[in-house]
């Protein structure tokens, strides 16, 4: 498993102790630091089943400042979205999970984080 985060968020610091507890073997990548490329912003869309706006921080003042709010939610500008994730990792969702099984999860609940868990111990 691996987990994406940024230790200033309380999500992300709640998924990581209930990692613990549960005594669960993790990578942890600080996605801040370690920017994900766009290639492996399209994998992980693709292990969450979800596109680049359903996991974009809209209200970051870097979303602003782009004008996401206006950018189009299709096919076509899919590219664009991904593009603006990697350039400005701070607008990724966080925490995001990925699960041994090929799966992730956005971890901001404790139901997630046990989604991602019982995933990853099948």
């Amino acid at each position: 498993m691996e987990i994406w985060i940024n230790p200033a968020c309380s999500k992300c610091r709640s998924a990581l102790s209930l990692l613990d507890a549960e005594g669960a073997g993790y990578t942890v990548r600080r996605y801040l630091e370690d920017v994900p490329s766009e290639d492996e912003i399209r994998t992980v869309l693709g292990r969450l089943g979800l596109e680049p706006w359903d996991i974009t921080r809209t209200q970051e003042a870097d979303a602003k400042e782009l004008g996401l709010k206006d950018w189009p939610r299709d096919e076509g500008a899919r590219d664009r979205w991904i593009a603006a994730l990697s350039a400005h990792p701070k607008l990724i969702q966080r925490p995001i999970i990925t699960a041994d099984d090929g799966s992730a999860v956005v971890g901001r609940t404790e139901e997630a984080v046990r989604e991602a868990l019982a995933r990853s111990r099948r």
